[in-house]
């Protein structure tokens, strides 16, 4: 996926306010695009007033680094400083979405971010985190990929002793482990997947399929979940889990790694009537997988998203859980300036970790009505309105022989 135009010039600033005045063509060649793209986004950056534009080069005008931030979290004293350290996985719309949340918080701290994307390999966030801890980051705010367990648990050791203050967002780290008590910003995923399968039932749908990724927390959380919620479940009649995609898997290329069930085949050997997709372009693609089989939705199988970064663009707007990302974001950027401005204040009260949840919502469109009937998509069990069932789980997940947990 493109880099969205906000993320491409939260980067120019970023590079401008740490190196002062840099050539434009230069930015270009280290940011990947074209001069003349490059140059329009200086020119509106100027606009905004948050750089300034000369013949070619482009020259920061907020405050350098060791100069007084402008503002500071919470009523707090926050002290001059380096940057904070911001590590996102690149080509990750939602962790995007969240990372514009994140600066607003900064921003208005007077505090600026280094931002550093690390690419899709395991252990790439390491290198990252200690070449900025060496230019003089003083917190640092990561969502790490973490596509196995495995991996998750190699990057505990080196987290759990870093020598600046740390917020890991959209990340649960494993309970009792080395990371159980920093701060963590993250979403309720329960709740999402309670929030799509109360919409579900309460529209009448009694068999559900869950098709979903396994190749990061959230997705690992969104399975462990829905498992969880339509086991024993008086609304359901039969439920199944699958993998979304080829590339689903926290090791596609493995000859051990689960294959993808043919969803049209699924739905139609099931009679499931309702399914939730993670995440949204899966979703998407799903979507036309089943058309193009002859499955009609919602007229055949009512469809929820999971995400909700692109999930309204389809041609039938799909109705998607969606995480409160930018929320996320901020919350997580404030929980760590506040950290930063009571390390510097140095009291030595105890001051104890925060694990910081925040709930989604269900957004109703047009992909999901009552099983069997000709009327306007259903919004029955949406958030707030009056009737939704408050059930926990009941009747046991058949996972399918091609996923593995």
């Amino acid at each position: 996926m493109r880099e969205p135009v906000d993320l491409r010039r939260q980067r120019i600033l970023a590079v401008v306010q740490s190196r002062g005045a840099t050539r434009v063509s230069d930015l270009a060649a280290e940011l990947a695009v074209s001069v003349v793209t490059l140059r329009r986004d200086v020119e509106e950056l100027a606009r905004q007033g948050r750089l300034r534009r000369g013949h070619g080069v482009a020259t920061p005008v907020l405050p350098a680094a060791g100069q007084e931030p402008a503002a500071a979290p919470a009523g707090e004293a926050l002290p001059s400083g380096g940057p904070v350290a911001v590590v996102v996985p690149e080509r990750h719309a939602y962790l995007y979405e969240a990372l514009h949340g994140a600066r607003s918080a900064f921003e208005e701290a007077g505090v600026r971010i280094a931002l550093h994307i690390a690419p899709a390999a395991p252990g790439a966030e390491q290198p990252l985190v200690e070449r900025a801890l060496a230019d003089g980051a003083r917190g640092l705010l990561i969502a790490p990929r973490w596509r196995s367990l495995a991996t998750e648990e190699a990057d505990y050791a080196w987290l759990s002793r870093l020598a600046v203050p740390a917020v890991v967002m959209e990340r649960r780290p494993r309970r009792g482990g080395a990371l159980h008590a920093v701060d963590t910003v993250c979403t309720d995923h329960w709740y999402g997947v309670h929030l799509a399968v109360e919409h579900l039932t309460g529209l009448g749908h009694r068999r559900i399929v869950l098709a979903a990724r396994d190749d990061s927390p959230t997705a690992r959380a969104i399975r462990a979940a829905f498992t969880e919620i339509v086991t024993d479940h008086p609304g359901i009649d039969a439920a199944e889990v699958a993998l979304s995609s080829p590339g689903a898997a926290p090791d596609p290329a493995s000859q051990s790694a689960a294959r993808p069930v043919d969803l049209p085949e699924l739905i139609a050997g099931s009679g499931a009537t309702g399914a939730l997709l993670h995440g949204d372009v899966d979703a998407l693609m799903l979507v036309q997988s089943l058309r193009d089989s002859g499955v009609r939705v919602p007229e055949d199988c009512s469809v929820i998203a999971y995400d909700d970064v692109v999930a309204g663009l389809g041609s039938t707007p799909l109705t998607a859980v969606s995480p409160p990302k930018a929320e996320v974001g901020r919350a997580a950027a404030e929980l760590l300036l506040r950290r930063i401005a009571r390390a510097a204040a140095g009291d030595g009260a105890p001051d104890p970790g925060r694990r910081l949840e925040l709930l989604p919502s269900l957004q109703v469109r047009g992909s999901t009505r009552a099983p069997g009937t000709g009327d306007a998509p259903g919004t029955s069990g949406a958030p707030g309105v009056a009737g939704v069932p408050d059930a926990a789980g009941a009747c046991a997940a058949q996972e399918s022989t091609a996923v593995t947990q």
